[in-house]
């Protein structure tokens, strides 16, 4: 896709997007209400992040403590950035994919998704029955001997 589209869509296409349902939710129930929405999913949503957020970081801490590479948790934090970003854009299409990101069964299985599609991460494939890890033995005879300076 060419960048002068993909920047035409993110900075025109979706503000104009959402100007127009603002507009119609607008007429329907109100100004004030539609103001209040707005403001109202902002902060929830940014409690929400916020929230995750820490409890993301507390698992890339205790992965890192075990020694593991928690490279997972460290995409579902930038996931997370981007829901914050979203769900402080004034809008409610924006708010929709920023809470449909923010359900933790969703936003793992698109990230697996899409670092599948991508050939990042590989679908493991389990041994056929039978099969059996080789393991490297070394064979040999050792003879223990015993220092000099010990007591006798």
């Amino acid at each position: 896709m060419k960048p002068l589209l993909i920047f035409l869509l993110l900075f025109v296409g979706i503000p104009l997007t959402e100007l127009y349902f603002l507009i119609k939710v607008g007429s329907q129930i109100g100004a004030f209400p539609t103001i209040f929405l707005t403001i109202f999913t902002a902060l929830v949503g940014g409690m929400m992040v916020r929230a995750q957020g820490f409890s993301t970081l507390m698992r890339v801490r205790e992965m890192m403590d075990r020694g593991e590479m928690p490279a997972i948790q460290v995409m579902e934090g930038a996931v997370l950035l981007v829901c914050g970003i979203l769900l402080l854009l004034p809008g409610f299409i924006t708010d929709v994919v920023g809470f449909i990101f923010l359900v933790p069964p969703i936003r793992r299985w698109l990230l697996t998704v899409s670092l599948q599609g991508s050939g990042i991460l590989r679908p493991l494939h389990p041994e056929p029955p039978g099969a059996q890890h080789k393991q490297d033995v070394i064979e040999g005879e050792f003879q223990r001997e015993e220092d000099d300076t010990s007591p006798r």
